[in-house]
């Protein structure tokens, strides 16, 4: 070997050493930085003619454990979707008021409707009492409020959940192109051989966000790029970044829902012109989805439920009776014309006319199979109670859409008893129009006490119109002291309604407070169950994350003593480098006393 060839190797060794060095330091230095990763200065021979002629550094990469990579990334999408589902969950939880007993102070659903049962039954031991009468309107009016507060509440987080979907598009857009960024730099560098490890270390970290909020693919291409791609295949990042685009609705009611098909209340989340919305089933994106579309409209759906059901048994019980002193005018709540066919249309309503004592002052009995029209319609029923108006007192006509009683009889009132009446499902007339229901709306979220008898709970029905055979004219016909409507009140609440099957709640036939105190317990299981699977989904992340440190991360005793190896390795080959030198220096000195 010759004196050139072995300095050569020396220097070689010498600077391959202090690479080696400076990535030992970094490694050390670096040791406490989250996600930094393990460099290793990469050395191989050269070798000239078949023979060694010292050694080079090829590369400084990192090491990643690519399964416990794609583990990560994996969890970093789970515990992306169960920390979106546990947020709002508890949210949801906490519109539904606190639990308690019927005696306790809680706010829930439940109690709301055990005070009203109280309310009922003080106003059927005084039924005459105006202030208890109040007391059923007050304790009926909080129901209501509470229906109408947690929808809101619902329709809010729905809105939420939308706003926070544009959020994290945005991220998401952020994200892919720092990917793509990085790609860039990453594939000129290694290309050069230069240290990427810093630059995959970010990129892997922006890789993991971006699972976070949606659930991808991905690889890394032999010129270092990374490939990334949405679960069905679509291209995120490949030469460049393809940004996701969405935008939020301006606002958000129960109505307001997301369809494939045009129009939607909600719009789609869009890559490359195509809608990609049905396509995101994890991360905070796919919680989100699901949450807007899904786990809160079927919150409202049992809401719906309960306060249907509700105001389909109290008008029922309050259509039956009729206030004291009776009103001048009936108006219904249902939506009809003329031409709205009744059919079948059978049995016996009496129509009265009653003072503001209750004393009556004529009545009819109208037997509706006499209705003519095949089928009858509301305005064959009008043209009827019409030809009964001398007899009865009553007379009918359709304003704005709605049935309309009233008498001329100034001072007193229009007063009905359903009797066998049956219209449609078998519905008595009163109850079928609408005519003195106690609550409107169409839903939990508008839901509310008719608004005259909420301004003047004096219009609450308390008594009921005799049905005696033959009821004689100045006899007493409506008694403010009867109990009936309000134990009939009390039995709708407390008896066994029939409830559907609904988002997750089974079908069940039982009270209204029971159910409310099921759906609250429906919610409060549904939130424990996510608290529960975000905290074994953080575990498992935590895992993962620890066993890429052990793999990926720096051990400080080996990098000392590696360091350490290194040192005496630069100062060997520093020495040999200085004794190639002095040798070389000899040989010239005896080349030229030679030549002289």
């Amino acid at each position: 070997m010759s004196i050139n060839s072995a300095s050569y190797i020396a220097y070689s060794s010498l600077m391959a050493t202090q690479v080696q060095m400076t990535v030992a330091s970094s490694n050390i230095a670096n040791a406490d930085t989250t996600g930094y990763t393990e460099e290793t200065a990469n050395q191989a021979p050269t070798v000239t003619g078949g023979v060694g002629a010292g050694v080079t550094i090829t590369g400084i990469t990192g090491t990643v454990d690519k399964l416990l990579m794609k583990s990560l990334v994996g969890a970093a999408s789970t515990v992306g979707g169960a920390n979106t589902l546990n947020t709002y969950l508890n949210q949801l939880q906490q519109l539904y008021g606190s639990t308690g007993s019927a005696n306790s102070s809680g706010t829930s659903l439940g109690n709301s409707l055990a005070s009203l049962e109280t309310a009922l039954s003080s106003l059927a031991n005084d039924p005459g009492s105006a202030a208890q009468q109040a007391a059923v309107v007050a304790a009926l009016q909080t129901v209501t409020s509470q229906l109408n507060q947690t929808s809101n509440g619902i329709q809010t987080l729905r809105g939420n959940a939308d706003q926070d979907i544009g959020t994290a598009v945005k991220d998401v857009n952020q994200q892919l192109q720092t990917i793509a960024n990085l790609n860039t730099q990453i594939v000129q560098l290694q290309a050069t051989g230069q240290s990427t490890a810093n630059l995959v270390d970010q990129r892997n970290a922006a890789l993991q966000d971006v699972a976070s909020k949606m659930d991808v693919s991905y690889f890394t291409a032999s010129n270092g790029s990374l490939q990334v791609y949405t679960a069905s295949g679509q291209a995120l990042v490949d030469t460049a970044a393809h940004t996701l685009s969405y935008t939020p609705a301006a606002s958000v009611t129960a109505g307001t829902t997301y369809s494939t098909t045009p129009p939607s209340g909600f719009g789609g989340i869009m890559l490359n012109g195509q809608d990609i919305t049905s396509q995101i089933k994890s991360g905070s994106i796919g919680a989100l989805i699901n949450l807007r579309d899904n786990v809160l409209p079927g919150a409202q759906a049992q809401l719906d439920q309960l306060a249907t059901s509700l105001q389909s048994s109290v008008n029922a019980v309050h259509n039956a009776g009729t206030s004291v002193p009776p009103p001048a005018t009936l108006t219904g709540t249902a939506t009809v014309s003329a031409s709205t066919p009744l059919s079948p249309l059978t049995g016996t309503v009496r129509l009265a006319v009653a003072t503001s004592a209750g004393n009556l002052v004529s009545s009819y009995d109208l037997n509706l199979a006499t209705v003519s029209g095949s089928p009858p319609t509301v305005g064959d029923l009008v043209s009827a109670i019409n030809g009964t108006t001398s007899t009865s007192g009553v007379s009918a006509s359709i304003s704005n859409g709605h049935l309309l009683l009233s008498t001329a009889a100034s001072g007193d009132g229009v007063a009905i008893n359903e009797m066998t009446s049956s219209i449609g499902a078998g519905e008595g007339l009163s109850d079928y129009f609408g005519l003195n229901d106690l609550l409107t709306g169409t839903g939990a979220s508008n839901l509310a006490v008719r608004s005259d008898i909420a301004a003047n709970p004096g219009l609450l029905a308390t008594a009921t119109l005799s049905s005696s055979a033959s009821p004689s004219v100045g006899s007493q016909v409506l008694s403010s002291g009867s109990a009936t409507v309000a134990n009939n009140l009390s039995s709708a609440l407390t008896g066994s309604t029939s409830f559907s099957s609904v988002a997750g709640l089974g079908a069940t036939t039982t009270s209204f407070a029971s159910y409310a105190a099921d759906i609250v317990a429906s919610v409060a299981s549904q939130a424990s169950q996510a608290s529960s699977n975000y905290t074994s989904q953080q575990s498992m992340q935590s895992a993962f994350k620890s066993s890429m440190s052990s793999e990926s991360g720096v051990n400080l005793d080996q990098e000392t003593a590696r360091l350490s190896t290194l040192q005496n390795q630069y100062t060997a080959s520093a020495e040999l480098l200085q004794v190639i030198n002095q040798m070389f220096s000899a040989l010239m000195s005896s080349v030229q006393a030679a030549a002289a």
